[in-house]
């Protein structure tokens, strides 16, 4: 299984830490002191880590940390500040990504536009130039699947509240309502990819993350890398 390996446990490490902290650091930004007050102003992964979620990135190559815990009241204009402070970890990871890929261009590394490649890549000559190489393959993946995943618009990941800052208050409630049923939609749409094979999610994320590399590999291109 290509996610039990140390390579790809150290890119997830950093890929949550950084997604989390990122949370943490722009809604401290925005005045909320409470992810400092619960100790997520840290790098430090086990501030971050959810057991559940881990283990599903280590086997199925997915997953999710801890929430970071904020408090709108703090926040000088809620629904802008939550959509900011939402948009920040999967910001974190694309950028993240891109220096992933970057690096790995400037090594002389292509995977084309298949996110599965990109946990192929091998390289070559000393040791620590190939621990390198795995790694950021490791990290570009790791780094897109994050993002991806979590612009999912279905309450708890980032992308509902992203799309809630977009609601008109008309449907203001409505959308509350959907945001609170909203984790028994993510779990079953697990419990589908799972047990039954349907690829709703998979898809969502195999999709972006494509389109993301076309866009990575047109900049290099773009570049003359």
């Amino acid at each position: 299984m290509p996610f039990l390996n140390p390579i790809y446990i150290i890119a997830l490490l950093i890929a949550v830490s950084i997604h989390e902290w990122a949370h943490a650091m722009v809604a401290t930004r925005l005045g909320d002191p409470t992810p400092g007050d619960a100790g997520r102003l840290s790098i430090n992964p086990i501030a971050h880590l959810d057991l559940l979620g881990a283990l599903l990135f280590l086997t199925v190559g997915f997953g999710w940390a801890k929430p970071v815990p904020i408090n709108p009241l703090y926040f000088r204009h809620p629904k802008r500040d939550i959509c900011l402070t939402a948009i920040a970890g999967p910001a974190s990871n694309l950028i993240l990504a891109f220096v992933s890929f970057m690096a790995l261009v400037l090594l002389g590394q292509r995977a084309g536009f298949s996110p599965w490649a990109l946990l192929q890549i091998t390289g070559s000559g000393p040791v620590w130039q190939v621990f390198l190489v795995q790694l950021l393959g490791a990290s570009l993946f790791l780094n897109l699947g994050l993002m991806a995943f979590n612009l999912l618009p279905i309450a708890p990941l980032d992308g509902s509240k992203v799309l809630q800052a977009f609601v008109p208050l008309r449907y203001a409630e409505q959308y509350e309502e959907f945001m609170r049923v909203g984790p028994y939609i993510v779990l079953a749409l697990f419990l589908g990819e799972m047990l039954v094979g349907l690829p709703v999610l998979s898809f969502w994320i195999t999709t972006i993350m494509e389109w993301v590399l076309r866009g990575m590999e047109l900049f290099a291109a773009t570049l003359g890398l």
